[in-house]
């Protein structure tokens, strides 16, 4: 029996990638997006699968659509939110309606369709602005952002739906996640296409503080191995774990791999230090590795070199 998996946000940057592996992999996958940060043109490749991809213009704020979509699904890999701390800073009740309650939202459909497993896009801005470098999933949480909190909130209920209902749920926290058809014109675009695309006009990029804050980025690949893993581990089950390489790197120490792959000498500019930003974000992936068997699969200069041709064929 061919499986169907839900992908929610799966119009999305991350979302889209998950969808064309499980495509690949044989599933059957229905793409929930209500195309609000979403493209179709993040998609547009997929065609090739014919029926076996359904894409349905819905919200995950609006329960009684999604009750509909969820029958005879196995999986739902839940990644549709509002992912932007300046977001949620200047519009914090959005960031909620989408984070929170569309969440909750999911797990109550889930549960009522007898969905096997959600598995959550959690957030490493679970941490805050903490003291060590290196973030452990026993850590206390200190979400500096609107946005932090929301995130913190849906693992909550994620593992109350586990304790409850018997529905198992896995979070994977995500940290600086990277790769193709990541949108650079967003104005919350992530620094690696922000970076890229700048870089490939020959502008400076922008780095916003010294540049010493560090961040453990994540090729995209990797994070869709994670994934695949976290639907199917019986020992994760309840858990929240971080999803990330378990090596940290500086902006500018981006800015020089930048420059050494695109064969560059720019410099950055440097502005003010925005707030809400996190100084140091990096983590240990021991969880992953004893719960998952989780490894990356794609090294960062790799992943690096592969998101830059991707920009470069598709004009920046």
């Amino acid at each position: 029996m061919t499986l169907t998996s839900i992908v929610t946000g799966g119009a999305g940057f991350i979302g889209s990638h998950i969808a064309e592996r499980l495509l690949k992999e044989g599933q059957r996958v229905r793409i929930v997006d209500n195309f609000l940060s979403g493209k179709l043109e993040n998609l547009a490749h997929l065609a090739e699968f014919g029926d076996a991809l359904e894409i349905h213009k819905v919200s995950v704020t609006d329960l009684d659509a999604l009750r509909p979509l969820f029958a005879d699904v196995d999986t739902v890999f839940h990644q549709a939110a509002l992912p932007s701390v300046p977001r949620s800073i200047a519009a914090p009740l959005e960031t909620h309606e989408n984070c929170v309650t569309g969440t909750l939202n999911v797990l109550i459909a889930a549960r009522d369709s007898g969905v096997r497993r959600v598995v959550y896009a959690a957030s490493s801005a679970a941490y805050g602005d903490k003291e060590e470098p290196t973030a452990v999933e026993t850590m206390s949480l200190r979400p500096i952002s609107p946005y932090g909190a929301a995130k913190v909130a849906g693992e909550l209920y994620c593992q109350s739906f586990t304790q409850v209902y018997g529905l198992e749920t896995v979070c994977l926290r995500y940290f600086n996640v990277f790769g193709a058809r990541q949108d650079p014109k967003s104005q919350y675009a992530a620094v690696v296409p922000l970076f890229i695309t700048s870089m490939l006009k020959g502008d400076p990029p922008i780095i916003y503080g010294d540049g010493e804050q560090s961040r453990d980025f994540i090729y995209i690949d990797n994070v869709v191995q994670g994934n695949l893993l976290a639907s199917q581990s019986a020992d994760a089950v309840g858990q929240v774990m971080n999803l990330a390489t378990g090596s940290r790197t500086t902006l500018l120490e981006l800015m020089e791999k930048l420059n050494a792959l695109m064969g560059t000498q720019i410099a950055p500019i440097h502005a003010e230090a925005r707030s809400g930003d996190i100084k140091h974000s990096g983590a240990s992936i021991a969880l992953a590795e004893t719960l998952l068997d989780y490894a990356p699969v794609v090294d960062f200069e790799t992943g690096l070199a592969r998101t830059i041709d991707w920009y470069r064929q598709h004009g920046g």
